[in-house]
């Protein structure tokens, strides 16, 4: 799991590029997983904020009630989160370290 939020932030940005619909699901289903497993893990070690931030994305991102934001707010929200993942796991990786 100590890599997971880095390699999941690709398969987000390659969502800005025209691919077949089934990726686009394939990557809400994983999303909506890998989301409430951050939200749980988040919730259990008291960082609150975090768990609400990624059981609202689970939600966005579940594919069983589609939410329609167009391609234009789809392509900014997969951006803006690739980054919040990508920062959080620099930071989480720093954190790490120093406590070593």
């Amino acid at each position: 799991m100590k890599y997971v939020k880095l390699f999941f932030a690709v398969p987000l940005l390659v969502c800005l590029a025209p691919m077949p619909y089934g990726y686009y699901i394939l990557i809400r289903i994983v999303a909506a997983i890998l989301f409430v497993i951050f939200a749980s893990k988040y919730y259990e070690a008291n960082k609150e904020e975090l768990a609400i931030t990624f059981g609202i994305l689970a939600f966005l991102f579940q594919p069983l009630i589609k939410i329609p934001l167009g391609r234009e707010v789809w392509n900014m929200v997969d951006v803006a989160v690739a980054i919040l993942l990508v920062v959080l796991w620099y930071k989480e990786r720093n954190d790490i370290k120093e406590n070593k």
